[in-house]
């Protein structure tokens, strides 16, 4: 595929890996890119490789990989117009300046997005991606073709409406994520229905379902609707970074929100090139917070 646009290809689908050992995407030495995923119209692998800025090169093995094909470009936002977003801020604007390769996520899939993001909520990083593999591993099925060792597919909506309590306590998941975890699956339908709609509509109608707030909401636009306003307010460590690296202090959410209005609608364009770039700082002042093990409790 040739593309108009340049596409920096893992920079791009970075988002989509939840920590190393992800069953679902994997780096293999040769520079590919390997996804597992479900389509409407069944399982897929994809394994994707750039070759210069502007030529991507696709293959996909399973029930939904022709439909997968069809949809590539749109997951990779290549018609997205991005043309209004002009950064004054110098860090933004010199980091746009260096990656202008840097696309947008829409792969379409809401419920495997949202589930990770559930997984994530309050708790530590490292315990989250440990569950996600462990329930991964257990209710998903093994990526078809030759998917390199330990693919998965991400479980159904309806393996996920049934995973016992007791399964999700042994995964280090606690009553209220496994809850609404459960209930999202049960609303899969109308939660995926959230691709067709405005980004006001969906991020209303994700958070129809209680256990669904701001932060989780902003996560799934970022990856499966190529929201590039969606800003994860509410998360532990973001507004801090964004009050360090662009005023040089800390900030609270209600501060970060106000700071970045102007960037309306690339709040979040703007909050992955400075990741990206390696600019986004924050300053540690103490220890790491302690990984709880919901399990034992």
């Amino acid at each position: 595929m040739i593309t108009e646009v340049p596409v920096n290809l893992a920079l791009t689908l970075g988002p989509l890996q939840r920590g190393r050992g992800d069953p679902c995407h994997q780096r293999t030495s040769d520079g590919a890119l390997w996804r597992a995923s479900r389509m409407d119209s069944g399982a897929v692998t994809y394994r994707l490789t750039q070759h210069g800025r502007n030529e991507i090169h696709s293959r996909a093995w399973g029930s939904g990989a022709a439909e997968f094909a069809d949809q590539l470009p749109r997951m990779l936002c290549l018609d997205e117009d991005s043309s209004d977003f002009r950064p004054d801020h110098p860090k933004i604007a010199e980091a746009h300046r260096r990656f202008p390769d840097l696309r947008m996520l829409r792969t379409g899939r809401v419920l495997e997005s949202l589930i990770p993001a559930i997984l994530e909520q309050k708790v530590h990083g490292i315990a989250a991606r440990r569950s996600w593999r462990e329930l991964v591993r257990r209710y998903g099925e093994p990526a078809p073709g030759p998917a390199p060792a330990g693919m998965y597919i991400p479980p159904t909506a309806d393996a996920w409406r049934h995973i016992p309590s007791w399964v999700f306590h042994r995964a280090n998941v606690d009553p209220q994520r496994s809850k609404t975890i459960v209930l999202a699956a049960r609303m899969a339908d109308r939660l995926e229905e959230a691709v067709d709609m405005t980004r006001e509509q969906a991020q209303q109608r994700l958070r129809l379902v209680p256990g669904i707030g701001e932060w989780t909401a902003a996560e799934v636009g970022q990856r499966a609707l190529g929201d590039s306003d969606a800003l994860s307010v509410g998360d532990y460590h973001l507004a801090a970074i964004v009050g360090w690296t662009l005023a040089g202090e800390p900030f609270d959410d209600d501060a970060m929100v106000e700071y970045l209005e102007p960037l309306r609608p690339h709040r979040y364009r703007a909050i992955r090139l400075l990741e990206v770039s390696g600019q986004a700082v924050k300053p540690k002042f103490g220890p790491r917070t302690a990984v709880t093990d919901h399990s034992k409790i």
